[in-house]
């Protein structure tokens, strides 16, 4: 990626930081939670992954100090946060900006993975269900986060709205994507 302007930006180092040092357990089980909360409000989502939808994948942002273990489990999904190696159906790696403009619609995955900023390993094909499965329920992590948390969104999208400045990390999902 030459262009200076198609540059994907690094998680915050003190984040990578954190996450060195930080229990990984009450992590695991509050996106463990938030995943199920998502599966209920968007169902298609398993529709969508078909024969995947017991699959395990594994996301690896390649500048944090951990990976997770996706487990959708026929719509009770599982997220585990690992500091070492785990293994699923299907790895995709990349940088935690990447990963997140993927969900959000921000970034093209094709163009990531021909890129070499996302490298798929293992099942593609569980992959690419996971990528359509996504992309078709066009989720908005942030808004979701806001919507679970009551009396407390209006703050929470504020401080989302600045981290998302401040790190240049797509933490919401685009107006109008720029695909790239």
């Amino acid at each position: 990626m030459s262009d200076p302007r198609n540059q994907i930006p690094r998680c915050p180092a003190a984040l990578a930081a954190a996450l060195r040092f930080v229990p990984l357990a009450p992590l695991s089980l509050s996106l463990t939670a938030f995943s199920r909360k998502i599966t209920r409000k968007h169902p298609d989502l398993l529709n969508r992954l078909g024969e995947y939808s017991r699959a395990a994948f594994v996301l690896d942002p390649t500048d944090l100090p951990v990976v997770l273990l996706l487990e959708p489990n026929d719509g009770a999904p599982r997220i585990r946060l690992s500091r070492g190696r785990v293994d699923g159906a299907a790895r995709i790696s990349g940088p935690l900006a990447a990963l997140l403009g993927l969900v959000h619609g921000a970034f093209d995955g094709d163009a990531l993975f021909f890129s070499r900023d996302l490298v798929i390993e293992g099942d593609t094909a569980a992959a690419l269900a996971l990528r359509n499965a996504i992309d078709d329920a066009e989720l908005d992590l942030a808004h979701e986060a806001a919507t679970l948390s009551g009396p407390l969104a209006r703050p929470l999208k504020q401080i989302i709205a600045f981290a998302e400045r401040r790190t240049g990390l797509c933490l919401t999902r685009p107006e109008d994507a720029i695909l790239w």
